[in-house]
């Protein structure tokens, strides 16, 4: 069994889902600014959608991954003919700009702490902290993130430890952090493995 897994294992509620779900190990993958791009596509689309999306982006630039010049020198209204809207357009171009401005790489990304990174992106209109959660959890291979504003992730906490969602909101985030903070330093996969839990038939919502 994975450090990961031992540790988790020792919340009681927890354990309880870790055995329906596939065991994974979180990896790093290179051009942050790509991810970030592709986050910024797949907003308030279903998955399916956000994959033909991002396959058309990806297209309008042959078989290679492109750079972020090339993606700011796609004019606007060819963003729009794939898809995007005129925001997330501009997002797009936001990002590889500020890439651009900035001199940000992987290599220094990868130097900084999650509040650091936190901090800097979300400086680019168009990125929002739920947005870097994903990217520091999923791209840039971070152990230890709760992306407490995630409302799934939320559903599954209240269902998994019978919190009362009724209540008052501060307390009730309080308790979820309270109890989050017994996952730590393997919080990311924690998250992950609730996300799992909520969209399996073993889930209260799955109807098992």
């Amino acid at each position: 069994m994975t450090q990961h897994l031992i540790h988790l294992s020792k919340d009681k509620e927890l354990k309880k889902i870790l055995a329906t779900q596939q065991p994974f190990l979180l990896e790093k993958k290179k051009k942050v600014y790509l991810s970030l791009c592709g986050s910024i596509l797949s907003q308030q689309l279903s998955t399916k959608v956000a994959r033909v999306i991002y396959k058309r982006f990806l297209d309008l630039f042959g078989k290679k991954q492109p750079t972020l010049q090339q993606i700011l020198d796609v004019p606007t209204e060819k963003l729009r003919s794939i898809g995007l809207s005129n925001a997330k357009a501009a997002y797009v171009h936001n990002v590889c700009r500020f890439f651009l401005e900035h001199n940000i790489t992987d290599k220094r990304l990868d130097k900084m702490s999650n509040e650091e990174v936190m901090e800097l992106l979300t400086q680019i209109k168009g990125v929002g902290k739920w947005t870097v959660e994903m990217i520091l959890m999923f791209t840039l291979g971070r152990e230890d993130v709760f992306a407490i504003d995630d409302l799934g992730l939320q559903q599954s906490i209240i269902k998994l430890y019978k919190l009362d969602p009724t209540g008052d909101k501060k307390l009730l985030r309080e308790k979820m952090l309270s109890i989050s903070a017994k996952w730590s330093p393997y919080r990311t996969y924690a998250c992950r493995y609730l996300w799992g839990w909520k969209d399996s038939p073993l889930s209260p919502e799955g109807g098992t």
